[in-house]
């Protein structure tokens, strides 16, 4: 990784092996979609179900999701390079205790006081019906096992990627949909809503079991320690600190949603998580793949202080998530309706449903760009082990979110248009707020990242998504009350064209560099 060239290149192949795998598991994922919204459609109960889950990925990530991931690779990393494998495993087992004794703690205190926690904090509008609110709680305690599985899982992914491992990682999600699925199609006929809840516990032991082979196979140790005196653990608790309350506010606000919806229409809370997904999985595909690939790549260029090569890579991960990003907002914005019909209309998910559902997309579409550049820009400074300017203004943005929110919510409503668009609306703004002073931050930073390169990328991705755009138009304007497969698909296809056609006549490198990838994989 001594040459910026080859660095780029190795996260370019990294990305697109866990591009693919992060499209294969989104792809499982809306099938998952597809079938819990046929068998419950926007209804109260799945609401209930969408409110408790909640609480367990919060428990999650604020102890070991991204909090641990953005504390424990660069560190770990930094062991592997330098070759200091024992201390590596040392801090790896010492996290892993760590991680299980403060997870289960937290699951059990909040099995006790979930009544409370569903009363009086996550969805007080369920008050109006207790049979809604004793469900959210019976669901929350049964899916507060899958926090304690997913926290090891998130730590494992972390081991692998340091180890340049990518694939088996990027395709644990699909494990948790699976689960899921089998709670719709084997458990729900006899359980009901509770099927879902039990499919989640299934899903986050397939999360982590999916991953022990490959762990197995790195020939690390395992120790029963806490870590205590370890500097290198303490550090990690540093750096995670910082982090951990970035986390936070950010969960903050999906409460603070959940918080309000509960008091609107029944299936907001549906239609927000269900927009939110949509958003996500383009998100996923496009940004995390980049961003997961580039992490490891700019944590041991930090650590061996090779600094031009770290702005390079930065660059280049930064230009193919605008390549990305814009036509992919675009398409979503445009095809919204048909998307959603398409995926969704069946069963009990009705007409209203898909209304609802394409409400929130357009509003979580407008702010794709700012979730994809703020996804690469986060897992830098991670890499420069500064958990604590990403959290900073994660935090002021997140405040600025749950301010957004309210005001939004209720001008939409004041306008006679659906509530919950404000929501979504309210986290594209903050989140391109969020993007935009991190940009400043890391460029003040490393003193320059490459600016021509990435002002030229991002007016021929603008560019090219105009034709994109323009085209999308034509073709919703020709097909005009045709069955709604028929315009989402040939959508997608037309625009993918137009797009691609477009990068080739703005002549973006991009392609040039994919086609080298293409022939690296087909040599080997």
């Amino acid at each position: 990784m001594s040459q910026a060239p080859s660095a780029s290149r190795q996260i370019a192949r990294a990305a697109g092996t866990v591009m693919l795998a992060f499209v294969f598991s989104q792809g499982i994922g809306l099938v998952r979609s597809i079938l819990v919204a046929g068998r419950f459609g926007a209804s109260a109960e799945l609401d209930a179900f969408l409110a408790a889950n909640r609480v367990s990925e919060t428990l999650f990530l604020l102890v070991a999701g991204g909090a641990l991931g953005s504390a424990f690779i660069p560190k770990f990393t930094e062991f592997l390079v330098r070759q200091e494998r024992e201390k590596a495993w040392n801090l790896a087992s010492a996290v892993a205790n760590l991680v299980l004794l403060v997870l289960s703690g937290l699951a059990v205190l909040t099995g006790v006081f979930a009544p409370q926690v569903v009363r009086y904090v996550l969805a007080p509008g369920f008050s109006a019906d207790p049979a809604q609110l004793t469900l959210t709680v019976h669901l929350l305690r049964i899916q507060l096992a899958a926090s304690i599985l997913f926290g090891l899982g998130g730590l494992v992914v972390g081991i692998l990627n340091s180890h340049q491992v990518f694939l088996i990682p990027a395709l644990t999600p699909a494990m948790y949909q699976i689960g899921i699925i089998f709670g719709v199609l084997v458990l729900s006929p006899r359980m009901g809503i509770y099927s879902l809840a039990w499919g989640v516990v299934l899903g986050a032991g397939l999360y982590l079991g999916l991953q022990i082979p490959s762990l197995l196979r790195r020939d690390g140790f395992y120790r029963l320690t806490l870590g205590w005196g370890n500097a290198a653990v303490a550090e990690v608790v540093r750096l995670m600190g910082p982090r951990l309350l970035g986390v936070a506010v950010v969960q903050l606000n999906f409460w603070v949603n959940i918080w309000l919806a509960s008091r609107m229409a029944a299936g907001s809370v549906t239609a927000l998580s269900y927009g939110f997904a949509l958003m996500l999985m383009a998100q996923a595909a496009i940004a995390q793949s980049i961003a997961t690939a580039a992490m490891p790549t700019l944590s041991a260029q930090f650590a061996l202080g090779q600094m031009a090569e770290l702005r390079a890579s930065l660059a280049a991960s930064l230009r193919g998530v605008l390549l990305l990003s814009f036509p992919a907002a675009a398409g979503l914005i445009l095809l919204r309706e048909p998307v959603v019909a398409l995926l969704y209309q069946r069963g009990q998910f009705d007409d209203r449903a898909v209304q609802m559902v394409a409400w929130a997309l357009l509003w979580y579409a407008a702010g794709l760009v700012g979730h994809a550049v703020l996804e690469v820009l986060a897992r830098a400074f991670y890499a420069l082990h500064d958990t604590r300017t990403p959290v900073q203004v994660g935090a002021v943005a997140m405040t600025l979110n749950v301010g957004f929110s309210f005001a939004f919510s209720k001008l939409f409503q004041n306008a006679g248009l659906l509530p919950h668009g404000g929501l979504a609306l309210a986290n594209s703004l903050a989140t391109a707020l969020e993007a935009a002073a991190l940009f400043v931050l890391m460029r003040r930073r490393l003193q320059g990242i490459e600016e021509k390169r990435l002002v030229s990328g991002f007016g021929q991705s603008l560019a090219a998504t105009g034709v994109l755009s323009a085209g999308l138009l034509v073709w919703l304007g020709w097909t005009n009350g045709q069955p709604a497969y028929l315009i989402a698909l040939g959508g997608v296809a037309w625009g993918g064209v137009l797009y691609f056609l477009a990068c080739l006549l703005f002549r973006v490198p991009e392609l040039t560099s994919l086609r080298a990838v293409i022939r690296d994989r087909i040599g080997r």
